[in-house]
């Protein structure tokens, strides 16, 4: 693509066709991504009430005879919504010629219902040999346990995740956003995108496969290698660094503020502004730190709530301590810097009028500071709301897309 036709405001995928077949949170987040960047994505959804996930809440807002999910609104910005019974014929047969025109299919069903619906992969290459087709499961497509739905929580407790989270060891707990569900959808963005370019070589679609399991396991990090390589198991430690001390969260006179003392520099600086012995034998080291955590936690709070949290920030900060507040939702969208980041967007939806959303993670630039990047994005749609749109688009459109 040349760089006119990218600073268009489009987006880079712009030309790009994405049938979204998924529902709930990982098939739509990254089909989403996908939006965000571009794309065109279509959504299809079943007949009845659509992707279930419309039904997820309180809170719902809008019209009375039209209320509108926030669950639904947080990963179904820049598609449109199309209805289609896969089990009735002439329906199937309308998704056949959307795969035909395709780049992208997303779908998240258990492995082996695309076959049962008439669609399995040597059908979707027969259709579309250039089709890159994203598979999101819950625990992969095969091995012993591949057959299994896939559901955040239980994902998460499977994966491990769960039992490093949570105050201690006895009281594990998920985090508080379906954290499977987003990484299992930013992989699969991320291997789409491999996969299309992957296609310029060869010309030939493939199959990019991945999985809650996967995502939560690939995200172990320094717990993955502790017991890989050293054979110990992680535990639950709160909101303090296993490894590292001061490292987390302390309790101040109105609230919380954290601290990360990765140095023993920053150790003694943090020791001087809250009039703590950094010689004591107890915190001398990091490994003494951690051996008294509870001690030097103590005595660390007994200082803080003498404060407020914006004071104490601006004493770290002034000092080179890297610290920090713990925010509520509602101060994290108040907040300059995440809008100065184009972290929310406003778009018109067409039962709730003018409404921020959470928006985009990623920002395209050139190297003047140009953005080259999607500029305007569209409301989550109402269900069914293109369905003439798109049948009047497969009969008077072209064949076929980028070929």
């Amino acid at each position: 693509m040349n760089t006119a036709t990218r600073r268009d405001g489009a987006g880079p995928l712009s030309g790009y066709l994405v049938v979204d077949l998924s529902r709930a949170l990982a098939g739509p987040h990254a089909a989403m991504m996908l939006g965000d960047l571009g794309a065109r994505v279509i959504k299809v959804e079943p007949p009845g009430g659509g992707d279930d996930i419309r039904a997820w809440g309180p809170p719902f807002v809008g019209p009375e005879d039209r209320p509108q999910s926030t669950y639904f609104l947080a990963a179904n910005r820049n598609k449109e919504s199309i209805q289609l019974d896969l089990k009735d014929d002439a329906d199937l047969r309308t998704l056949k010629r959307l795969i035909g025109r395709a780049d992208v299919l997303v779908e998240n069903y258990r492995p082996g219902v695309l076959d049962r619906l008439g669609l399995s992969g040597s059908v979707l290459e027969t259709l579309n040999p250039r089709l890159v087709v994203l598979s999101i499961t819950g625990f992969g497509h095969d091995g012993p346990e591949g057959s299994r739905a896939g559901y955040d929580q239980i994902a998460q407790g499977e994966a491990g995740l769960m039992s490093v989270t949570g105050p201690d060891a006895d009281s594990p707990t998920r985090v508080g956003v379906p954290v499977g569900d987003i990484l299992a959808g930013l992989n699969g963005a991320i291997g789409v995108l491999a996969a299309l370019l992957e296609r310029q070589l060869t010309d030939q679609g493939s199959v990019v496969r991945t999985s809650l399991l996967a995502g939560l396991v690939g995200a172990h990090a320094f717990h993955g290698t502790a017991w890989t390589v050293a054979r110990q198991i992680g535990r639950a430690g709160g909101n303090h660094h296993p490894q590292i001390s001061p490292y987390g969260a302390f309790r101040c006179r109105d609230g919380h503020v954290q601290v990360a003392i990765g140095s023993q520099t920053l150790w003694h600086t943090l020791a001087s502004i809250l009039r703590l012995d950094a010689a004591d034998e107890r915190f001398a080291t990091n490994a003494a730190r951690l051996r008294h955590r509870d001690e030097l936690t103590k005595l660390i709070e007994q200082r803080l709530l003498t404060g407020s949290r914006d004071h104490w920030l601006e004493l770290f900060t002034a000092a080179g301590i890297p610290a920090g507040a713990l925010k509520t939702i509602d101060e994290v969208y108040a907040w300059a810097q995440t809008r100065s980041q184009n972290l929310v967007v406003s778009v018109r939806h067409a039962a709730l009028g003018t409404i921020e959303l959470p928006g985009p993670s990623l920002r395209l630039e050139d190297f003047g500071g140009h953005d080259i990047g999607r500029h305007t994005h569209e409301a989550p749609p109402l269900l069914g709301a293109h369905r003439d749109s798109i049948l009047e688009w497969l009969e008077s459109g072209p064949a076929s897309t980028r070929r």
